[in-house]
């Protein structure tokens, strides 16, 4: 490990209940959950955040929605805005690149910075994390938690302790002191299997783990354990890697009640479809890669998916591959006809920057489809998401069951 390095972890507190708060004021200092509609206590879906407010009651992020209703129905429950998210997230990492150019996102709220070599130009690594907070919450007006430390792994546990809008140091001289009375689950990686596992052999603390034989480990674990044995030790050299390359934008939902209601699972696959467009397009992407996600009753999932030799952003494209994979999948051996579908999915992958081109030839029918995907962004971006939908009439013609 290198002498000197000073890791930043940035975790923003309770981000999409937030950001409902800060742009309505009626929300503030009330229980918010954000996700699926409840429909009082009957809904499917599962928690995406909810606020402080709303955890004091036990609502976390995948419980699902019903259970959350249930203990708190008198929260504001809202649907996921992930326009209004995506464009904070823009403005936070914006943020971040005027303190170092070595950020690393994690997700659309969490990020590794590492200020190692430009804390100086802030005075000390700890101001700098002080800056970092005030700054986020002078533009945005929304608060972050920072944990600061010589390696990853430490500098996300410490992002968790004074939450929220807290900050917590780990000094170097300090590591071993911070890290060894922790849960030995705390080490990355290391799942629940083999935290049971080290538990029943009398290791229950990161402390235990370090001062366990390095070869009892490796036996153990195999080439893991030598890795879990350095975290234990504060022996950390992963590097904050600089890249902010979204790999994927994908949506899902969970049906109301399992069902082989073709009309509604199509109609699901549209307003998916559309969603995930939509952020492509915001994202400047396009995708060659579309994948359809289907969970079955009895929580058995499958995916399935289609590499296009020209990539796009276009809901029309993107919606004719989906209900191909759909309609190939249900004729498929993997799908019995009176097995219920209770979730749906698309994902689209393998992403490129939207203005390079696949071919040399300019197609003057995506010139069209290009503006008129954009003028219905421009409205949904000033009237609304709900303001304007394709119908399933529009691809009747282009969709057949394979």
């Amino acid at each position: 490990m290198p002498k000197e390095r000073y890791i930043v972890h940035v975790d923003m507190d309770a981000f999409f209940a937030s950001i409902e708060q800060r742009d309505n004021p009626r929300l503030k200092g009330k229980p918010v959950v954000i996700g699926a509609l409840p429909k009082q206590g009957r809904g499917r879906g599962v928690v995406s955040t909810a606020s402080y407010e709303a955890r004091k009651f036990g609502i976390h992020s995948s419980l699902p929605i019903s259970i959350a209703y249930n203990r708190c129905p008198t929260a504001f429950f809202l649907p996921v805005n992930m326009h209004k998210y995506i464009s904070a997230s823009k403005q936070i990492y914006n943020i971040f690149n005027t303190f170092t150019p070595r950020v690393e996102q994690i997700s659309i709220d969490e990020a590794f910075l590492d200020i190692t070599a430009s804390f100086h130009l802030f005075e000390s690594p700890l101001n700098t994390c002080k800056l970092i907070k005030e700054k986020i919450k002078k533009e945005t007006q929304l608060t972050a938690s920072i944990g600061l430390a010589p390696t990853k792994m430490a500098a996300k546990i410490a992002s968790d302790i004074n939450k929220p809008d807290g900050i917590f140091e780990v000094k170097p001289e300090n590591l071993l002191d911070f890290l060894w009375p922790l849960p030995v689950e705390k080490i990355s990686g290391l799942g629940e299997k083999s935290k049971l596992a080290l538990n029943r052999a009398g290791v229950h603390t990161i402390g235990d783990l370090a001062k366990r034989d390095i070869k009892e480990l490796v036996s153990f674990f195999g080439k893991n354990g030598e890795y879990f044995w350095h975290l234990a030790r504060g022996i950390d050299a992963s590097e904050v890697e600089q890249s902010d390359e979204i790999k994927s934008v994908s949506n899902e939902t969970t049906f109301e009640e399992d069902t082989l209601d073709e009309k509604l699972i199509k109609k699901e696959l549209l307003a998916l479809t559309e969603s995930v467009s939509r952020r492509l397009r915001l994202n400047k992407f396009k995708a060659k890669t579309i994948t359809l996600k289907i969970r079955l009753t009895g929580f058995r999932t499958y995916t399935r998916a289609i590499t296009l030799s020209k990539s796009t952003n276009f809901v029309d494209d993107i919606y004719k591959i989906a209900n191909k994979i759909y309609f190939d999948f249900i004729s498929s051996k993997d799908f019995d006809c009176k097995t219920k579908i209770r979730l749906i999915g698309i994902k689209a992958s393998n992403l490129l920057d939207s203005d390079i081109k696949d071919s040399l030839f300019d197609d003057n029918k995506d010139r069209k489809k290009e503006n008129i995907h954009n003028a219905m962004d421009k409205i949904k971006e000033k009237f609304g998401d709900n303001i304007i939908h394709r119908g399933l009439s529009d691809y009747k013609k282009n969709t057949k069951r394979a």
